[in-house]
Parts: structure tokens; C-alpha cells; sequence
């Protein structure tokens, strides 16, 4: 039996000032990766892409579009979105301010095909 990880926030942060930056479980033999989003500019956030898995995003500050599949959906800090494997998804900051999210991804290892 393996034993338990700690993964230090300078192993996975791309800034020590804000959430952002990504954790692959299947180093760690977790089933999950991870990735923290944050952007300050209003309309920011990934372009349409989509996995072979489920994702699911915590919104943990601010306000998003979301877009899966051809529904839209507003969700703001304490929603949680679910995007269905294979079905093209993104999100855009609606401000005001700053949006925080937590994505985690159904896999081990990310996958992603991105379609803009």
C-alpha cells in the first residue's frame, strides 16, 4: 500500500499570489487532476475544448458564462457546473472583478481537444 502525498503549493502554482495552475493525479495515483483558473479580465477563460471524460468546475469567486454543449448557463461563486464527457465546453469571466474556479477532471491525466 502506497502511502499518503504532499504536494506543496510551489509544485503546483504558477504564482504564489493567486490559484492558479494544475495537479495531474496519476503521479500521485489519484484518479483526478485538477486545475485552478483565475483571470481579473472580464470575458477571460479557456476556448471551446472538450475531454473524454466528465469535468466539473466549483466556482469559488465570481461570475462565468458557461457554455456546454448548446446550452448556456450563468453560475456564480458556490455553483458547480458538470460538463458531460465529449460535449465541447468553455467559460468566460462575467465581472465584475475576478473569477476563481476549481476544475476537476474525471482522469488521472489530462486530455484535451480544443476546438477553437
Amino acid at each position: 500500500m502506497a502511502g499518503p502525498h504532499l504536494i506543496n503549493r510551489d509544485q503546483w502554482a504558477e504564482r504564489p499570489d493567486v490559484w492558479q495552475g494544475e495537479f495531474e493525479g496519476g503521479h500521485y495515483g489519484a484518479g483526478v487532476s485538477v486545475m485552478f483558473y483565475t483571470t481579473d479580465r472580464i470575458g477571460g477563460g479557456p476556448k471551446l475544448h472538450r475531454h473524454p471524460y466528465p469535468e466539473t468546475f466549483i466556482v469559488r469567486t465570481g461570475r462565468a458564462l458557461f457554455t456546454v454543449g448548446d446550452q448556456t448557463i450563468e453560475a456564480e461563486a458556490g455553483q458547480i457546473v458538470v460538463a458531460p464527457a465529449n460535449v465541447p465546453h468553455k467559460f468566460a469571466n462575467l465581472g465584475p472583478g475576478r473569477l476563481e474556479t476549481t476544475d476537476l477532471h474525471a482522469s488521472d491525466a489530462f486530455s484535451t481537444e480544443w476546438l477553437e
